[in-house]
């Protein structure tokens, strides 16, 4: 694992010295080696950059950039199959000096160009300069587990693993993009491919950019998970004729091959575990493999209805893993969250960010590698969310009467109303927040737009936003537009939902969140449940194998099961939350008052100050807000501080 970093300047205002420091602010994803290639030509300078997290060939010979004739190459990632695909090539006559991925995806390219990306099982961001044509191609994995940006202002073209190495080349411009930043109010992460900069971009998953000599920039998709989507749908009835053991022997194999590859690594792997269903079965399908015990990771909090760790401490006991926890304090949150802007160097708000970067840092000091189990929500029908927006709200939003209902009664009259039940009613510290998302979600018919907006935290961000409040705001729906146009009655609502998060939020939270943290302290991450035989196999699934008798990850647990006994895994879903709204009502409160005071808003002149008081007040005074909204904010002022 590893950073990668480079330009190629039109105006050849660059220079080696430039290229070594964007690249050295990048030495925490690659602690163990460096490496450059520089060369002027006549209308145009090139530069790549690498920093290398040594895994697999710890030797020299592993040292990149690499060049093999023509063809240059910078990698960040994991090629799992490559041992494969080097006796594939060897059979053509090429010849290996060292037994690095990074060799076979370069001679891959030589002998089968751009179809080679077809062959490679793994997570990567590359970038491959053919010294020949004259032309940079910039390649992320299919489903965005490694990061790429881009930028290109004025003959001036930039890529890197992160943010921090594009910002300090010197002639980076680096604008507020309010069309980014409504999209970070609205879901709390910011959608590829945009970014928090004007003029810089996420190259979007599953795709390839290509700059050649004349500055000419041309973009294409080679993987597209809609495409498996559809062929689900298309073919439903003959995988619903398959039968139940059938589908789940299928997927054991399917998993557990593709979780072995995993384990290809030079150096020690660990796991982490939370004790939930797909961090279990990871654990479970792979420790039955080795006869050493697996070393697994996890984070607990005193706080108890965040603290999952006693049920992974459980499962690692039965399966008889190396385990090993800590437990989290706001002293050790408040050290973290001080450092969350130089982990994200884009603004993030995902607050389980903290206990991710704990755990990487937990497990970096025992492995290199650690994998984790994301992705498993996403494809099998995970959330909560799921079940309660198509079996619940979006009924109800078929009923006329309960819309001119709700419509009718005022946030604050249904706060008197629940407040005078609350004795009957589920405890909820934000419930004028969920009335009023409730009424703009019943709103609205269209299916996708009411699970739009069941994601939002500040559902119409011109009302927070004061910059450039006139301009219209995109939400997370522009990657839907055209797919709609053709595909609109084609995929049921279980599917339109899981695509949107692996089109969204997955790649662009969940991803970000665990590459930052497990990089930033030099540990790299794996996802054994994002293998592209999983995803798509997964994708053509029908929900009956995912959801049946209100049980979600249904042919999931089935395999579990014959791993884990059923009642150790049988509780209600918690996902990775944070007691965020605990620690800043007790020990943290300083932070939100120093960085969101009503002077500090009102003279940036970025956000409406008096939304910022009137939010900050009613959580003093618990009235009952979606604190999540509030930490958005104070996440934005952290990085404003840092970054702009």
């Amino acid at each position: 694992m590893c950073g990668i970093a480079g330009f190629i300047d039109f105006n050849k205002k660059s220079s080696l010295k430039i290229l070594k420091n964007i690249t050295n602010k990048l030495k925490h994803r690659g602690p163990d080696d460096s490496g450059i290639f520089f060369k002027e030509r006549s209308t145009y300078q090139i530069g790549l950059g690498h920093r290398r997290l040594s895994i697999l060939d710890l030797s020299e010979l592993g040292h990149q950039p690499m060049e093999f004739e023509n063809y240059i190459i910078i990698y960040n990632g994991e090629t799992y199959n490559f041992e494969d695909i080097r006796c594939e090539l060897e059979k053509h006559n090429y010849k290996f000096i060292s037994d690095s991925d990074t060799e076979v995806i370069l001679k891959s390219f030589h002998k089968w160009g751009l179809s080679s990306i077809a062959k490679f099982r793994g997570m990567w961001a590359l970038a491959l300069w053919d010294d020949q044509k004259e032309k940079l191609i910039l390649i992320r994995d299919r489903i965005g587990v490694k990061p790429l940006y881009w930028y290109y202002r004025n003959g001036l073209f930039l890529f890197s693993s992160e943010l921090k190495a594009i910002i300090s080349h010197p002639n980076f411009v680096g604008e507020l993009n309010t069309q980014a930043l409504s999209l970070y109010l609205q879901y709390g992460y910011i959608t590829s491919p945009y970014s928090i900069f004007k003029n810089t971009y996420k190259l979007e998953p599953g795709y390839i950019l290509t700059i050649d000599k004349k500055g000419d920039i041309k973009k294409e998709q080679y993987w597209d998970i809609k495409k498996f989507f559809i062929l689900g749908a298309k073919h439903k009835k003959k995988w619903l004729q398959k039968s139940e053991e059938t589908v789940i022997q299928e997927l054991e194999e399917i998993l557990t091959e593709s979780f072995k590859l995993r384990m290809v690594s030079d150096v020690p792997v660990g796991i982490f575990l939370s004790g939930g269903i797909d961090s279990s079965l990871v654990t479970a399908l792979l420790q039955k493999e080795y006869s050493t015990p697996l070393k697994t990771f996890t984070i607990g909090f005193y706080e108890q209805e965040y603290n999952e760790a006693q049920w992974a401490k459980k499962v690692a006991n039965y399966l008889g893993t190396d385990h090993t926890e800590l437990y989290c304090t706001p002293t050790e949150a408040f050290d973290i969250i001080t450092q969350l802007a130089e982990f994200y160097d884009e603004p993030f708000g995902d607050s389980s960010a903290i206990p991710t970067i704990l755990v990487s840092k937990l497990a970096r000091s025992q492995v290199t590698v650690s994998l984790s189990a994301d992705g498993g929500d996403e494809q099998f029908y995970g959330y909560t969310r799921y079940w309660m927006l198509e079996k619940f709200i979006h009924k109800l939003s078929r009923t006329p009467f309960l819309s001119t209902v709700l419509n009718t009664i005022p946030p604050d009259v249904a706060i008197t109303l629940y407040n005078s039940c609350k004795l009957l009613l589920p405890k909820w510290s934000n419930f004028r927040d969920k009335y009023i998302k409730a009424r703009e979600t019943i709103k609205h018919k269209n299916f996708l737009e009411q699970y739009d907006i069941s994601n939002k935290y500040f559902i119409i961000p011109e009302e927070i936003l004061v910059l450039d409040s006139k301009k219209e705001f995109i939400n997370n729906l522009f990657k839907f537009k055209e797919f709609l146009s053709n595909n609109s009655n084609l995929l049921e609502y279980s599917s339109l939902m899981m695509l949107y998060d692996l089109l969204s939020y997955h790649p662009d939270d969940i991803l970000v969140k665990v590459d930052r943290a497990t990089m930033g302290v030099a540990l790299e991450g794996r996802d054994p449940f994002l293998d592209n035989k999983i995803l798509e196999y997964s994708s053509q699934l029908p929900i009956e194998f995912k959801y049946r008798k209100g049980m979600s990850k249904y042919i999931l647990r089935k395999i579990l099961y014959k791993y884990v006994p059923k009642e150790m895994l049988d509780r209600p879903k918690q996902g990775f939350g944070v007691p965020i709204y605990e620690w800043f009502k007790k020990d943290l409160i300083s932070l939100y008052k120093n960085y969101l005071n009503k002077d500090k808003i009102k003279k940036e002149g970025i956000f409406n100050w008096v939304i910022t008081e009137k939010l900050l007040n009613d959580y003093i005074s618990n009235k009952g807000i979606n604190h999540n909204k509030l930490w958005l904010l104070f996440v934005f002022e952290l990085w404003k501080e840092r970054w702009l």
